[in-house]
């Protein structure tokens, strides 16, 4: 059911401080996303100067942002697998691994971006 709240400035104040935490908790507590995050503010600047328009701009940092996106589910993801099912289980695996695959296939879609635009 929708909420009845309101969306003023107050939500999407909570919202943003929400979302502030969880980037914190992710770069605190994740390796691989402190790794991407190092990666993103190297690459970023290179991707907004190596791209010859908008589009190609946009796809460089683009694919940089899904694998953040991609890292930050798959911690959330394997968050909750570990607090639900501390002992081994096979979808609980299945849920984690599938995480991680998510991640990997932005990753390749990241090589070939900057490789297709960068190739000249």
């Amino acid at each position: 059911m929708p909420s009845t709240e309101a969306r003023g400035p107050r939500q999407l104040a909570r919202a943003f401080m929400w979302s502030m935490q969880g980037l914190r908790a992710a770069w605190r507590h994740e390796a691989s996303f402190r790794l991407e995050g190092y990666l993103f503010v190297i690459l970023c600047p290179l991707g907004l100067w190596l791209g010859r328009n908008g589009i190609e701009r946009a796809i460089l940092v683009g694919s940089l942002l899904l694998v953040l996106s991609a890292e930050l589910l798959n911690s959330a993801i394997e968050a909750v697998v570990d607090k639900t099912s501390p002992e081994f289980n096979e979808l609980a695996g299945r849920a984690k691994d599938m995480g991680s695959a998510a991640v990997f296939v932005l990753m390749v879609n990241f090589v070939l971006c900057w490789g297709l635009i960068l190739w000249r």
